[in-house]
């Protein structure tokens, strides 16, 4: 008897680490320092929830079902916005609004791979598309990265064979953070067309870039829509998380496909945040800015404290966007040592081994701190408590 496609792959790595708290009691004083979750906490600021209301109550048509690929005016700012931040040319009918940015890539992913196919991920990878792929079958070639986490275009190129279907890349990474360098991303974009593949490039963490105007140049191209796929996000960048709102920008071939899986799915994405990420692209530039530069602000705390830790043995290897990623000193897994932190120091963190393959040695030394809902203020107190621990 064949296993259903659900038990093909791991649990669900931050509700596992949740059920760590268990048993484990927090104080005033000693309150519970969560680094493990990559999403913000807080609300949409209160104008956009303002216009959630209004649409609620004065729109009767954001309580039906919509089109397939979402809303035609959100579609068009879509196009409209990126191709302005990328110097490019995206129409409105290359881009499909999806129920948040994980069923951008299981959408993608369906229409670009079956049962026995491979897709190469960089190692530490997303869990949420090595589950997906899992699920559907498709068999993912890890691609390790060195102490710097950028993949090597050569090396993915050596793992590539006759089943190879598609390169995925997260930039700014998580769990990594480390933003990609244009020239890297464009060596991987030549790479898949040389060859014949997709290149996936998942953008959720772009709003948080450090970097001034476009990441990279793939939408210069006249001929993108051979190769490429971009994924987005709309949670993180207006609070959003609840909503369920991203995008998939790719061929209206490509569309043609993944519109069998969304109708299938969801039928349509969800209508009030859809009205709300519209809202937020046309209103909340300058707010969205302020929230960048909180989010560079506590990346450089990071950097800040790393000396305090680092006379212990830590290493950071990667910081960006949400996410810092570190080595640890300790003679001891990294799920081991995260379920120690819980218990001892009450920071709950995610370890490497969620974002590895089970035989990597590097994931056990591994850890990934998701910096979004921690202050400056908190993540010196993150730090104390880092420094302060022992096994």
């Amino acid at each position: 008897m064949s296993l259903p496609r659900t038990a093909t792959t791991f649990a669900p790595p931050v509700m596992e680490a949740f059920r760590w708290r268990e048993g484990v009691q927090f104080t005033e004083d000693f309150p519970l320092i969560n680094v493990s979750q990559a999403a913000p906490i807080d609300p949409p600021p209160e104008a956009l929830r303002h216009h959630i209301a209004d649409v609620a109550i004065n729109i009767p048509e954001a309580h039906l079902y919509g089109p397939v690929f979402g809303m035609p005016e959100l579609r068009a700012e879509v196009a409209s916005q990126f191709s302005a931040a990328y110097g490019g040319d995206i129409k409105e009918t290359q881009v499909a609004i999806t129920s948040g940015c994980n069923q951008a890539f299981s959408a993608a992913l369906m229409s670009l791979a079956g049962e026995g196919d491979e897709v190469i991920l960089p190692t530490p990878w997303y869990f949420n598309h090595k589950m997906w792929l899992d699920m559907q079958g498709v068999d993912a070639i890890p691609l390790t990265t060195g102490a710097d986490l950028l993949p090597n275009p050569e090396q993915a190129e050596a793992l590539i064979t006759d089943r190879t279907r598609a390169i995925v890349l997260v930039t700014p990474n998580n769990p990594g953070g480390i933003e990609y360098p244009a020239d890297l991303v464009q060596a991987f974009a030549k790479l898949a067309t040389r060859r014949g593949l997709q290149l996936v490039i998942d953008e959720t963490y772009r709003d948080f870039d450090s970097r001034t105007g476009a990441p990279h140049a793939l939408f210069e191209n006249p001929d993108w829509a051979d190769n490429l796929i971009q994924l987005y996000s709309f949670s993180k960048a207006y609070r959003l998380t609840g909503h369920r709102v991203g995008a998939l920008v790719a061929s209206e071939s490509r569309l043609s496909e993944v519109e069998k899986f969304l109708d299938t799915v969801t039928i349509c994405p969800n209508q009030l945040g859809q009205h709300a990420a519209l809202w937020g692209m046309r209103n909340l530039g300058q707010w969205l800015a302020g929230e960048r530069q909180e989010i560079l602000d506590r990346r450089a705390a990071i950097s800040d404290h790393m000396p305090m830790i680092a006379e212990n043995g830590w290493e950071l290897m990667g910081v960006g966007a949400y996410f810092a990623y570190l080595r640890h000193p300790f003679d001891m897994a990294s799920d081991d040592l995260a379920r120690a932190l819980v218990q001892k120091a009450h920071v709950l963190t995610l370890p490497g081994t969620m974002f590895t393959p089970d035989n990597s040695v590097e994931g056990r030394q591994q850890m990934r701190v998701a910096f979004a809902n921690v202050d400056r203020k908190g993540i010196k107190a993150l730090f104390h408590r880092l420094k302060g621990f022992k096994i």
